[in-house]
């Protein structure tokens, strides 16, 4: 990527993080997160240049109001349970930002949205897993941002809006979660059309102008095949999505990556 230039806007992306360490131990069939992995890698270099920083919303964070990892040196938190012990000792040593965790929260609360901060909070999963895979040297500051508990689709739309300003900063905001999440559905044939109805009607909003994709998106419960791909209050892992997506703004939005994987689609998305 080139050196750091002014006046260059960042992208924005949904991405999909895996399940568990996935990425980091032997999985059968052994292609199985192949294609992703090959996704997240080409990540960086898919960038205008370098981020200064890189603000994840996790989907393994959920929190009664926003809250915002202040600390300067995350710890991992291995939130995930009966995987190879190896995977319980990788390490990812980016540091955090508490400078940038304290502008994340006076946008949001500029905007009238609560947040506070959490200098205890670590990397989850969702966090240190895909990262360990698109940024391996872990020299860029990572800044952690939950969801709200409520999962509600057009709060979090305003809070990707009050953080756009950060686009311009040179910070890289990414959604971390799953385009497809229902756990009853993962490796079952009948869900690989469930998937694909859904993925389809998904890749259909985000492609949309800003309002229409927004007003779509607020309504996502409605759309064909939406509640058998992310069931009633487990949609933690496509919420991230509507924060990349309303730090977009009228940006274009399109699909830049999608798989079958444990007979399911799943897909990731990019704002420019």
């Amino acid at each position: 990527m080139p050196d750091t230039e002014p006046d260059v806007r960042m992208p924005t992306l949904f991405i999909p993080h895996g399940g568990g360490p996935c990425f980091f131990m032997e999985w059968n069939p052994p292609q199985t997160w192949t294609t992703t992995a090959k996704f997240l890698k080409g990540i960086a270099a898919s960038l205008p240049q370098r981020p200064k920083a890189i603000l994840v919303v996790s989907g393994h964070w959920d929190t009664p109001e926003f809250a915002v990892g202040s600390g300067a040196a995350p710890a991992l938190i291995y939130d995930y349970s009966g995987f190879p012990p190896h995977t319980y000792q990788l390490r990812y040593d980016a540091p955090g930002d508490p400078a940038l965790a304290a502008r994340v929260q006076a946008l949001l609360e500029q905007a009238g949205i609560e947040a506070h901060l959490d200098s205890q909070r670590g990397f989850d999963h969702g966090v240190f897993i895909p990262l360990k895979v698109a940024f391996p040297d872990a020299r860029i500051p990572v800044v952690t941002l939950s969801v709200r508990s409520d999962l509600d689709p057009a709060v979090h739309l305003a809070a990707g809006h009050a953080l756009a300003p950060l686009r311009h900063e040179n910070v890289l905001i990414l959604g971390s979660g799953m385009s497809f999440h229902n756990m009853r559905g993962y490796g079952d044939p009948k869900f690989g059309p469930v998937s694909d109805t859904f993925d389809a009607w998904l890749t259909d909003a985000v492609q949309q102008p800003g309002p229409a994709r927004e007003a779509a998106l607020t309504a996502w419960a409605d759309a064909p095949a939406a509640r058998k791909s992310h069931p009633p209050g487990k949609e933690e892992h496509l919420i991230p999505l509507m924060v990349a997506a309303g730090a977009a703004a009228d940006g274009v939005g399109q699909k830049v990556f999608s798989d079958r994987v444990m007979e399911t689609t799943i897909s990731a998305f990019r704002f420019d």
